[in-house]
């Protein structure tokens, strides 16, 4: 398409600016807030933006600020594009991790967080000190329209199904093995099915449903288990087993670790499940960004680093 120069400047960056803003944050407020202004010439540049998109593009609900479907469509070619201006205008800097300042938001679950998440800060105290992690907990429905609005730097999900935008990189492959404590239960690995199914189960569900994998394996087999609790925190779980005669099924890495750390016992799991894919995912805008790449190697080689000292 031929640059109609005349047109485009006609057009105010800034106004993009303020709409990737308000589109983001859904509020005036914050919006303002966000890029520097005040609330009453945020209302202002919201006002000019409606009559160069002629539509309403925000407006009032009982939740706040709700986009026009015309906004919507404009929310993501709007932020590729102003991210594209930001890299050509950006001078290039040399990436030094030891002075770089910059905080990283990064949504996961509790369990890759106890795994990976004392090697990370060790390495990022050492080599980048200037490097803050905020964690937030992870939310499937939530995490590719946060990864969007910036809410998120990065996400580790199992199996992340994103769109075209959206950017995604092995960590590790893991399996199942069943936990449980041997004084409650009275079982030596490995255990039978029949044991298996004997005893009352733990269930994580990060969904809250009350339904996982193992359902539906021995759904397949026309079996079934008795659940005496479902929790969506992993960490809640080896606390639970050692209470009480139950079995848990998690993955092999997490369960390992708490068997160490807490006197539990690990078996394999005597019904077949597939094995799991914990990946990284992030807005393809963020490919280039030299911090974001630096961090997502460094998670590559300590998840690598970690799994490589448990088959030790």
């Amino acid at each position: 398409m031929t640059i109609d120069h005349v047109d485009l400047a006609r057009v105010d960056l800034n106004l993009l600016v303020a709409l990737d803003a308000l589109l983001a944050e859904r509020s005036v407020t914050r919006a303002a807030a966000r890029i520097g202004l005040g609330q009453s010439a945020m209302s202002s540049t919201l006002a000019r933006l409606r009559r160069l998109f002629d539509d309403e593009l925000l407006t009032r609900s009982p939740e706040g600020m709700r986009p026009t479907p015309r906004a919507l469509a404009l929310a993501e070619p709007l932020r590729t594009a102003l991210r594209q201006v930001q890299a050509l205008v950006r001078r290039e800097e040399a990436f030094d991790p030891a002075t770089v300042a910059r905080q990283f938001t990064i949504s996961l679950p509790d369990s890759t967080e106890v795994l990976l998440g004392p090697r990370l800060l060790a390495y990022l105290r050492a080599e980048a000190p200037g490097v803050r992690l905020l964690l937030r907990g992870f939310d499937r429905a939530t995490m590719l329209d946060d990864l969007d609005t910036d809410r998120i730097d990065l996400a580790i999900a199992l199996s992340p199904e994103g769109q075209l935008h959206h950017k995604t990189r092995l960590l590790y492959r893991d399996s199942y093995v069943c936990l449980f404590d041997k004084a409650q239960v009275g079982l030596e690995p490995p255990i039978s099915l029949d044991d298996y199914l004997r005893f009352p189960h733990v269930l994580t569900s990060l969904r809250g449903t009350a339904h996982g994998v193992v359902d539906d394996a021995l759904a397949e087999r026309g079996l079934g288990r008795t659940l005496a609790v479902t929790t969506p925190r992993f960490l809640a779980v080896p606390f639970l087993v050692r209470g009480a005669p139950v079995i848990t099924t998690m993955h092999a890495r997490l369960a390992r670790f708490f068997a160490s750390a807490l006197g539990l016992t690990v078996s394999p799991v005597p019904v077949p499940l597939a094995e799991v894919a914990v990946s990284m995912v992030w807005h393809a805008s963020y490919d280039d960004d030299p911090a974001h790449r630096w961090l997502r190697q460094v998670l590559i080689r300590l998840a690598g680093e970690t799994q490589e000292a448990e088959s030790l």
